[in-house]
């Protein structure tokens, strides 16, 4: 459990869920490249760790950090954001319906199309920007609600109270791929999403060394559901990935700061170039959907 005593967006980045090593005073998270831990009789075991698909202090740190960047209680953490994401599917069953955005990452949509629908979970995609076609998207068996916003590619802004509003009223789970937005620029579990997806390769680690996902939520039962999944089916990530996104969301804040700002710029050259069509970016005041990007980033 992420416990947080940071104010700042930076403070946390840095310092939460990580704490000087007790055998060196290390300030740096150590990587802790074991795969058992010393039992000082059979199956007794001293502290939290047994075997590192189970848990893993360097991933323990990482996933305190991450859910306190999210605002949230709990993180989990995985070998990829596919991982992720197929760690949250199944948490449903046989006979379940999705209802997802219908623009998202093909990642995600291969994992529903070609893997999950021939084990009988069903999906369906509508234009969430709609509210009159997200909410008759929504069936008797729809147990989750699927939606990125900003959308991979087209940065599609979708309203996160209002998704969250029609997954209670469904009994349906929310959950937000937060991947574009990052935990700097919003916070999906504020607005009253069950789940926050991650893939850790994009944003959250910045460098293009390392692939990594990420799960955060505020609901315990939940949490010891993925954690049980986690181990189960055994998609972690190793020690030196979670090094090296430590490392990485130290400077999460300064690096969103300069993309935004060079976001901008792009921006505002390609407004000016002749052949320019369309230029989808929620930022501009012009673009449809600003308003809604400005309340919930």
């Amino acid at each position: 459990m992420a416990k947080d005593n940071y104010k700042g967006f930076g403070s946390r980045a840095i310092h939460a869920g990580q704490k000087p090593d007790p055998s060196t005073g290390a300030i740096m998270t150590p990587v802790y490249q074991t795969s058992t831990y010393a039992q000082p009789s059979p199956g007794e075991f001293v502290g939290r760790y047994d075997y590192a698909r189970t848990d893993n202090p360097t991933r323990h740190a990482l996933e305190d950090n991450l859910a306190a960047l999210e605002g949230g209680s709990h993180g989990v953490t995985f070998g990829s954001g596919c991982a992720a994401t197929t760690s949250i599917i199944h948490l449903l069953q046989s006979g379940d319906h999705v209802l997802m955005s219908d623009d998202v990452y093909g990642g995600t949509f291969r994992i529903f199309d070609t893997i999950f629908k021939q084990l009988g979970i069903q999906y369906s995609q509508v234009d969430m920007t709609d509210h009159d076609k997200f909410a008759a998207g929504v069936q008797e068996n729809t147990k989750l609600i699927w939606i990125e916003t900003p959308s991979n590619p087209t940065l599609k802004v979708i309203d996160i109270e209002f998704a969250s509003s029609l997954a209670k009223k469904s009994g349906a789970l929310l959950s937000v791929d937060n991947t574009f937005a990052t935990p700097y620029l919003q916070n999906p579990l504020a607005l009253g999403a069950d789940l926050v997806c991650h893939s850790c390769t994009k944003y959250l680690g910045g460098h293009s060394d390392v692939i990594g996902g990420a799960i955060i939520t505020n609901d315990s039962e939940l949490h010891s559901r993925l954690q049980f999944i986690q181990n189960a089916i055994g998609n972690v990530p190793g020690p030196w990935d979670c090094f090296l996104l430590l490392r990485s969301t130290k400077t999460l804040h300064v690096r969103m700061d300069r993309h935004c700002d060079n976001a901008e710029k792009i921006v505002q050259f390609l407004s000016e170039a002749r052949g320019v069509e369309q230029i989808m970016y929620p930022g501009l005041p012009s673009h449809g959907q600003h308003e809604l990007a400005a309340k919930q980033m």
